[in-house]
């Protein structure tokens, strides 16, 4: 069984030699939860940005059903359409404050029923640590459809 954990050298090994990758930017702190704008100064190459309580928990729901309540099955397939990700594609999460944000990504994948999911071990800040280089904006990988 392949780790969990990836370190950024591995990723970018990734992003080098397969076109299938997708990195999920999961940027989320009860204290500031929408990590947007941190997104924007600064993510990996191609990262896309998902946030945590749109993207990866149910909407509309009473809060006894607890802050983030998990999103039903083809909610999670829309946003995972939206994100860019299909069958057969890695796919990397990362945060830049504990994991987590990409912990939660990486669950709920995997509880979907995607194979190669995995969590950037040490976040952003191990990314920058490594040397690598960050883009800035927008993602420039365009998204593609679940098939």
């Amino acid at each position: 069984m392949r780790s969990a954990l990836v370190t950024p050298e591995q990723v970018e090994r990734m992003l080098r030699e397969r076109s299938t990758v997708r990195l999920l930017d999961v940027r989320w702190t009860l204290a500031k939860p929408d990590g947007r704008d941190d997104y924007i100064r600064g993510h990996l190459p191609g990262a896309v940005y998902v946030d945590l309580d749109a993207d990866l928990a149910a909407q509309g729901l009473p809060a006894t059903e607890g802050r983030h309540p998990l999103p039903d099955i083809d909610a999670l397939q829309s946003t995972a359409r939206r994100l860019g990700i299909r069958r057969g594609d890695a796919v990397v999460a990362y945060d830049a404050w504990n994991i987590m944000g990409a912990a939660r990504a990486w669950w709920l994948l995997r509880w979907a029923g995607l194979a190669d999911v995995r969590v950037l071990n040490g976040g952003i800040d191990a990314w920058r640590a490594a040397g690598l280089p960050l883009e800035t904006g927008r993602s420039s990988r365009s998204a593609v459809m679940w098939s």
